[in-house]
């Protein structure tokens, strides 16, 4: 079967300038010329389909692009869906200012806070952006350091260089699952639930990497200050339990 465009839109469910943005945008091949005339196929129409699936979803037309491309599996769907969708319900999430009254800081503050890397919002289908109820838990652990006398331009600067090196560790911790967990269950999970396994295995991952995130920085930060008490700078000290001299 061949379409015109706007045949092609109607059963697709879509507006003629969806087929034409999602053809800009290179979701949609070109389609085929007669003259003026252009005819659509059946694989237009499945792609199309296909793209309106994903969409309903919530995937970004960027990794919908991935998926088309087949850079990303079918078996990728859920993993994806859980890392790019909200983990929590609607009604677990805030806005901006729903935020910014339950902390009871202003809302400045707060993008001051998302720009330095620390408040990371999640999406929503339609883009926008919401914050989960447990930033408000963060921010009043923030709060307590301001109480506690360190300068609000101090903490922010020490939060936007933390973000930045935590930022580094999760690319490369990400990496090191896609090479070596997905794509090898990929390839060899024959007779696997490959999607449902990816689904336990990113999560059993996403658990220990936090755990030993939280207890490196912890250890990190005892260490530090008690070479800050003993006057010395840097790893050239033993921790005192391990000193020969004690």
């Amino acid at each position: 079967m061949e379409y015109r465009i706007e045949e092609l839109a109607r059963i697709g469910h879509v507006a003629v300038d969806t087929v034409r943005f999602y053809q800009g945008r290179g979701l949609l091949p070109p389609p085929r010329r007669e003259g003026r005339v252009t005819w659509y196929g059946d694989s237009h129409l499945d792609r199309l389909q296909r793209i309106r699936a994903l969409q309903q979803r919530g995937f970004t037309l960027a990794t919908i692009q991935r998926f088309l491309d087949g850079e990303l599996e079918a078996s990728d769907e859920a993993l994806v869906a859980a890392v790019t969708t909200p983990s929590s319900a609607p009604d677990e999430t805030l806005s901006l200012d729903q935020l910014a009254a339950r902390t009871g800081l202003p809302v400045p503050v707060l993008t001051a806070l998302e720009q330095a890397g620390v408040l990371i919002p999640v999406a929503l289908a339609d883009g926008t952006p919401r914050y989960q109820a447990s930033d408000a838990d963060a921010v009043a652990a923030g709060m307590r350091l301001l109480v506690a006398g360190i300068p609000l331009g101090d903490l922010l600067a020490l939060a936007t260089d933390h973000a930045r090196n935590i930022s580094v560790t999760a690319r490369r911790a990400v990496e090191l699952f896609d090479e070596h967990v997905r794509e090898r269950l990929q390839a060899d999970g024959s007779g696997v639930d490959v999607s449902a396994r990816l689904m336990e295995l990113f999560h059993e991952l996403l658990t220990a990497s936090t755990f030993l995130v939280q207890h490196h920085f912890e250890r990190a930060l005892m260490r530090a200050a008690q070479q800050h008490i003993e006057g010395v700078t840097g790893d050239s000290v033993q921790p005192a339990a391990l000193s020969s001299e004690r």
